[in-house]
């Protein structure tokens, strides 16, 4: 299963696809999470100590890595064809969850007529990943689903677009949908997440009912989350936590879903 998460800055999203990674790792499978927000933390989440996920490069910004990969003896000609599966071995990180993480660092839009050799390298990785290998993939991604590209994100199982019951990240979430929707994804599901009370969630679902979107579930605000996150802590330690059960229960209902 490859599952796309996005969302508006702040809505929690990382929480929720390092969340996914933690269920589907206790459900017995081989995971990989992949970072590709432009502000990466989900090694953080994952339970990367700060000091070594400091110390993680983004492929995008692997100089010598792209260069072995994409260089030839011409100034301005890249290598367009190339094999990414060593990547995987060599700069996968190992999180104390069982997650798998590779960070990705940041790319550019398939509409933005960058085809740079970073952009090139970063492209096949997610290709290889979401459509060659047969394990679960949970994507952390910026707001948007351009840097995919349309035939990578036709192979993503479903997309996740994370709110709360912000008029702001509502309407992000509305274009997210959008975009997605013409990339060919087509599982498109919001998260409300962070919902306090019985108000915050009528207001996500009107607004959901009233744009033709479909809510997966609901997470509620936990005190626990913000505690930890405060003491720098990742929320997957709380095991008893309202939130985490309610991300956890996200995988047996796309399975259920998918099924």
């Amino acid at each position: 299963m490859k599952i796309a998460v996005s969302g508006k800055g702040g809505v929690g999203k990382t929480l929720v696809a390092a969340g996914l990674a933690f269920s589907f790792v206790n459900k017995g499978f081989k995971t990989m999470a992949i970072d590709a927000d432009p502000s990466p933390n989900l090694a953080l989440t994952l339970g990367v100590k700060p000091e070594n996920a400091e110390k993680i490069l983004p492929i995008s910004e692997n100089n010598d890595l792209i260069q072995s990969k994409t260089g030839t003896n011409y100034s301005g000609v890249f290598r367009l064809s190339f094999t990414v599966d060593d990547i995987i071995r060599n700069y996968a990180v190992k999180t104390p969850f069982g997650v798998d993480l590779i960070v990705m660092g940041t790319v550019k839009s398939m509409g933005s007529g960058c085809m740079c050799p970073a952009n090139a390298v970063i492209r096949a990785l997610l290709q290889h990943l979401i459509v060659e290998r047969n394990e679960a993939v949970v994507l952390d991604m910026e707001a948007g689903v351009e840097h995919l590209g349309r035939g990578t994100a036709k192979r993503v199982d479903t997309m996740l677009i994370v709110v709360n019951a912000n008029i702001k990240s509502l309407m992000i979430a509305k274009r997210i949908h959008e975009l997605a929707t013409t990339a060919g994804m087509k599982q498109i599901f919001l998260v409300g997440n962070k919902v306090e009370d019985k108000e915050q969630k009528e207001t996500i679902k009107n607004f959901a009912d009233e744009n033709g979107l479909e809510i997966l579930d609901y997470v509620p605000f936990d005190k626990e989350i913000v505690e930890a996150e405060m003491r720098g802590e990742t929320p997957l330690k709380h095991k008893e936590s309202a939130a985490i059960h309610a991300i956890e229960r996200l995988v047996d209902e796309l399975k259920a879903r998918s099924e």
